[in-house]
């Protein structure tokens, strides 16, 4: 055994243990440590290292084979956890300020392949159909099976105006399936509202950066003075919402609830314990909240589900969530570079853990399809249709006429287009309208 191939062993091992090369003598010397040392496994990897220096068709520096047993070592972990170059590290930086070239997709690896957590709204991917769920297998000509996550990221973004083909396979399809995406700046707006009908609002979380709170409430306020009142209800949707910052979701969920735990988690190390209790106050006053969730939903959007169903302060409606219930931390390495790795498990306030289980909605209801049937609407006879009907003492039979035809003209025909446009949506207005006559005082 070389001398080099000795100092690279005694650099690896100390990488493999956690410990800095300034520090390898005063372990080493510690008999109870040396102890716990996988001195089987240690000999195992410097044999094959030396086989593949010594017997690998090309040669190889020590410090690319020491970055893919790195590699190796964190995606074996679980698909979250990985190890970032100095490059890398700065690709998911740029990644991180909300403006960035690429797809527009949060993906995740499964058995090799790269699996779609879900589409950012009006995005690239979005506009071209990605669901989530899907599995990517080719990028272009290139399989990605034996691909790091990394190296499949960065294949995907690239000079905006650019084209990739992905190859992709979906639940229900009898074959593959190849889209065309063009690249684009990807800007991330992480919230958009509307007013449904007047006194209903709608808040859409596309994903969870450290402005979100404060953009949340924002937009509520926003509502509110539309109305010119406080709400009568909110629809809060979070379908294919992949999650972000877990301090926004705490913060998120404390908007509505006034009391209580939030969130926790557990971890092996103190400073990945944390608790996320209530502060008193709610932007609502209590009124009703739907919320809207599906497979798409994971990490933070699952926490401020789960936060406000355990509360019973919220209705939720859609399908089963993702089911990722683990955080993640960034560490930055001395080398430039970072590690992500998985500290901790999260909670929610009544000690589920979410992780590979997901949060099942209230309300189970799949994203259908409804089409407006022609032929106009069946006439029926009323009592004021029938000859000598007793009249009304407080209105006239034009006056009720009237309006009967403005109530048609109006709400009917908005409901219908809804409908049309997102069923799940309109499903949840109408709920969110019955709560809200449910919870009027008398």
């Amino acid at each position: 055994m070389t001398k080099q191939f000795k100092a690279a062993l005694v650099l690896t091992m100390g990488i493999l243990i956690g410990i800095s090369a300034a520090v390898t003598d005063s372990v080493f010397a510690n008999k109870e440590v040396t102890n716990g040392l996988p001195l089987n496994e240690l000999r195992n990897f410097s044999d094959i290292f030396s086989r593949i220096k010594s017997d690998y068709v090309e040669e190889v520096e020590d410090k690319v084979l020491l970055e893919h047993a790195i590699k190796g070592m964190l995606s074996g972990l679980d698909p979250h956890s990985s190890y970032l170059n100095p490059d890398e590290y700065k690709e998911l930086q740029i990644g991180t300020t909300g403006q960035f070239g690429g797809l527009g997709i949060q993906v995740g690896m499964e058995d090799g392949f790269v699996k779609v957590i879900s589409p950012i709204d009006d995005t690239p991917a979005f506009e071209a159909g990605i669901q989530a769920g899907d599995l990517i297998v080719r990028l272009d000509e290139q399989s990605v099976k034996g691909m790091s996550l990394n190296d499949a990221v960065k294949l995907m973004r690239g000079k905006p105006g650019t084209d990739i083909k992905l190859t992709i396979v979906r639940a229900g399809e009898d074959k593959p399936l190849i889209i065309k995406v063009t690249r684009d700046i990807i800007k991330v707006a992480s919230i958009k509202s509307r007013m449904l009908e007047p006194g209903y609002g709608y808040v859409r979380i596309t994903n969870f950066q450290s402005k979100t709170p404060a953009d949340l409430l924002k937009a509520i306020n926003s509502l509110k003075e539309e109305f010119g009142d406080e709400l009568k209800g909110l629809v809060l949707d979070m379908r294919n919402n992949p999650g972000g910052v877990l301090n926004a979701a705490a913060d998120i969920s404390d908007l509505f609830i006034n009391k209580g735990k939030l969130v926790y988690t557990e971890g092996r190390v103190k400073n990945s314990l944390f608790e996320f209790n209530a502060k008193p106050g709610d932007v609502l006053n209590g009124a009703p909240i739907v919320v809207l969730v599906n497979g798409g939903s994971a990490s933070a959007s699952e926490i401020v589900a789960g936060a406000l169903q355990d509360h019973r302060r919220a209705v939720l409606m859609g399908s089963k969530t993702f089911g990722k219930g683990s955080v993640q931390t960034i560490q930055e390495l001395r080398s430039g570079g970072a590690v992500k790795i998985t500290t901790a498990r999260y909670f929610t306030p009544s000690g589920r853990s979410i992780q590979s289980e997901g949060i099942t909605p209230d309300i189970l209801l799949g994203d259908f399809k409804v089409t407006k049937t022609e032929g106009g609407s069946l006439f029926r006879l009323k009592e004021s249709d029938l000859g000598n009907h007793i009249t009304n003492p407080d209105k006239t039979d034009e006056q009720i006429r009237l309006e009967i035809e403005e109530s048609k003209a109006g709400s009917d025909e908005e409901e219908k287009v809804l409908a049309a446009e997102d069923y799940q949506l309109h499903e949840a207005l109408v709920l969110l309208k019955g709560l809200t006559i449910l919870s009027r005082k008398p």
